[in-house]
């Protein structure tokens, strides 16, 4: 196992270089540029079409915008928020969050370009069903010649897909938060139970289609946002006289790179921390990726821009939202200092210190609804790959190997499963990226379509 872990680390920090980097935030800033500020321009346009106002039952696709977005978000707003940005603030100290608000700034272009494509590109599923997402769009857009990069994209996308890391870290919260304390001794038979439960709950939601995800989803996020919004808002409050201290800390610390305790890259210790951030805030919001396009690929829109205008929105509530609350409720109750924990475990070190009674087993219901809502997603996005692949009436094995695969997180170390995702994800960014940015010039074309039609 040891070995094991060695070797995908390795791997993981190999893809994670910085012709990546390069590639996703270079790529971004580009994309941001070239639509000339886009995102942020339309802000309000965005929240008009997400509140409904431009649906039409009689376009293409299979749900609305707003069930699109909180699809996707119920993938990002899981352990990414919370185990993620413990990661990110125990090696990189407070700074590292601050890189992982430009991964969102610069994230939030992005989701707009490949969000806009997934719907500019669909294509058909061997069931003759309109499909979208990376794969569809490279195909479409780019021409068959183009296969590999979108076979690519699947392969990886499938591995991507698994819920270890929401498994492994919600197993660890229900060890460290309800039965360790609880004089419940954790053994491989404790996480084998929990495991199965999981795989009850999740088959249910998962066996039902993208509907039943969609309609689960819309129901879930808005209210464990709120939820989550309130309960570190406690924290917060009982520690108002520190939150400016840290807050302020968040952007100095990120040049300073004082609080950082990894091994230094890309020249030192500062480029590192930039890395790390960058790492944990593609983890967190996963633009770039290609996740958030299958889901905004099957919106019922016949704008692409629209839909575009919706997907950029998630890295705003993802990453600069709830990433941000995480990180302050660690850093104000100073435990990021005091404890050696790690992942969900120091955010629940977070919840302790200011409700010592009942923030624990309060953080639990939040990993739980957290983790769950992202289980039914990442299942979506599997099948969907696997349907590329071999045919949309074999997609029901992927069924089978992500039920396997919760099974497996429960019983494996954290950083194992960490290591493996972040490479995973390193190399579906790189067909995505590639293909949103030379298709750039066809989304700006829809773009000024669109504004002449609908914004004059």
């Amino acid at each position: 196992m040891n070995t094991l872990n060695e070797f995908i680390a390795d791997f993981s920090s190999f893809v994670w270089g910085l012709p990546l980097v390069i590639l996703l935030i270079g790529g971004g800033i580009f994309l941001l540029i070239y639509s000339k500020f886009l995102p942020f321009r339309y802000l309000g346009h965005a929240i008009q079409i997400l509140r409904g106002k431009y649906d039409n039952p009689n376009d293409s696709g299979q749900i609305t915008h707003f069930q699109a977005l909180t699809t996707a978000l119920s993938s990002t707003i899981g352990m990414g928020n919370i185990a993620g940005v413990a990661v990110a603030i125990s090696i990189g100290g407070p700074g590292a969050m601050f890189w992982m608000w430009v991964s969102a700034i610069v994230g939030m272009s992005t989701k707009f370009f490949t969000s806009t494509l997934a719907i500019m590109y669909r294509g058909k599923d061997s069931d003759d069903v309109l499909q979208g997402g990376p794969m569809y769009f490279i195909m479409e857009g780019l021409g068959k010649s183009w296969k590999p990069l979108a076979v690519m994209f699947s392969v990886f996308g499938m591995i991507g897909a698994l819920p270890v890391v929401n498994v492994n870290q919600l197993t660890q919260a229900i060890n460290d938060i309800i039965l360790v304390p609880n004089g419940v001794e954790v053994s491989f038979v404790s996480n084998l139970t929990i495991a199965i439960v999981l795989v009850v709950l999740t088959s249910v939601v998962m066996f039902g289609g993208l509907k039943r995800i969609s309609s689960t989803a819309s129901k879930m996020v808005p209210s464990m946002v709120l939820l989550y919004f309130v309960f570190v808002m406690i924290i917060l409050v009982s520690n108002y006289e520190v939150v400016p201290k840290y807050f302020l800390m968040l952007i100095t610390d990120a040049f300073s790179a004082e609080n950082y305790k990894g091994d230094p890259m890309l020249g030192g210790v500062l480029g590192a921390l930039i890395l790390h951030g960058i790492r944990r805030g593609a983890f967190s919001n996963e633009a770039g990726i290609g996740t958030a396009p299958l889901a905004h690929g099957a919106a019922k829109t016949n704008e692409p821009v629209r839909e575009g205008l919706v997907a950029m929105l998630g890295p705003a509530i993802d990453t600069l939202v709830v990433c941000t609350l995480t990180a302050l409720a660690i850093l104000v109750t100073g435990v990021w200092e005091t404890t050696g924990n790690n992942g969900v475990s120091l955010t629940a070190s977070a919840f302790r210190e200011t409700m010592p009674t009942i923030g624990p087993y309060l953080l639990m219901l939040c990993v739980f609804i957290f983790s769950i809502s992202s289980l039914f997603s990442y299942s979506y996005y599997g099948t969907k790959c696997l349907s590329f692949l071999i045919g949309a009436d074999k997609k029901h094995y992927y069924s089978y190997i992500y039920v396997l695969s919760i099974i497996l997180a429960a019983t494996t170390p954290f950083s194992l499963m960490l290591n493996l995702i972040d490479g995973v994800f390193a190399l579906m960014a790189i067909p995505t990226m590639l293909a949103t940015l030379i298709l750039a010039p066809k989304v700006l074309k829809e773009i000024k379509a669109y504004t002449r039609k609908n914004l004059r």
